[in-house]
């Protein structure tokens, strides 16, 4: 194999370009026609080939565009083609409590209290007839376990907030215990209220439903709702059995709207009642007795 030496200003032979140079005029002649024979016979296949190479082109375009009409009319998807990975609708929260009654108060309500059965502490029922349906009445319930502020609402129950503040004023919670705490997935409340520690005392009296049940229409009467932490409701046996006992909601709890809602439960009430809710219920009694000492109303 001939190299170039760069060093030399000699070449090595045969280099295609200086081939010419030693030929005969003859020779020269046939290789030039030669040469013009090749490159006629070249541009004539290159001529033929090129129709030919758009003639492939076009049908390869068509082939694509005809496939893909046929595709998009006749494709079905099979049961495996679809996502598996949507998951089903979230199931329902439960309804939160309504914002007020249908049919909203006027500016007083006639509220009744009908004596029923014995008094568990000697009490006179309220005295029946108009009370105010806006304002708010503070109580403390001082507890061996901490004080539980509580801020009554007149503008939700108000004959409830009436019969609490008449009983918190006639001392019928002072010394009274707490005698059922229950703490589960959907329930966390502390009940009170009952003189005898049993679940079944009361005042003597008792009075109608007031709100949320008056918040829904009849065909929810038993749908449940969400009675959010710091709820301050009544507890009952039944429609309009409403005495003394009550209930505080330490955690979310999920109730029929048939529990008269009549207050909160302040903040600083809430660490008290975390505090209780740290121990666990034997069943559905406090592991440890809470007492109301004493409850007094602040305004």
């Amino acid at each position: 194999m001939f190299t170039i030496d760069t060093g030399s200003r000699e070449r090595s032979y045969p280099n295609v370009s200086d081939t010419n140079k030693t030929m005969p005029n003859k020779d020269r002649r046939d290789a030039a026609l030669n040469n013009l024979q090749r490159s006629i016979k070249s541009r004539d296949r290159k001529a033929k080939v090129a129709p030919l190479g758009v003639i492939f082109a076009t049908l390869a375009v068509l082939v694509v565009f005809v496939g893909g009409i046929w595709y998009a009319t006749t494709y079905t998807p099979d049961a495996d083609d679809t996502d598996t990975t949507a998951q089903d609708a979230p199931e329902m929260e439960n309804a939160a409590l309504p914002s007020g009654p249908l049919q909203p108060y006027g500016d007083t309500i006639s509220c009744e209290y009908t004596t029923s059965g014995d008094a568990s502490k000697e009490v006179e029922p309220p005295a029946n007839g108009e009370v105010a349906t806006s304002g708010t009445v503070r109580i403390e319930l001082a507890t061996n376990k901490g004080s539980i502020p509580l801020e009554l609402d007149r503008g939700t129950s108000p004959c409830t907030v009436n019969s609490f503040e008449h009983l918190a004023d006639s001392k019928y919670f002072n010394d009274t215990i707490c005698h059922r705490q229950v703490k589960s997935e959907d329930m966390g409340i502390l009940q009170c209220g009952d003189p005898t520690g049993t679940g079944t005392g009361g005042p003597g009296y008792s009075f109608a439903d007031e709100f949320p049940s008056n918040g829904v229409e009849a065909d929810q009467a038993q749908n449940p709702l969400t009675y959010p932490r710091g709820t301050l409701a009544m507890a009952n046996s039944g429609p309009n059995t409403n005495g003394s006992q009550f209930f505080l909601v330490i955690n979310d709890t999920t109730l029929p709207p048939s529990y008269n809602v009549f207050g909160t439960i302040t903040e600083d009430g809430l660490k008290t009642l975390d505090k209780i809710q740290e121990k666990d219920p034997n069943g559905e009694k406090p592991a440890e007795e809470i007492k109301i000492e004493k409850a007094t109303v602040e305004s």
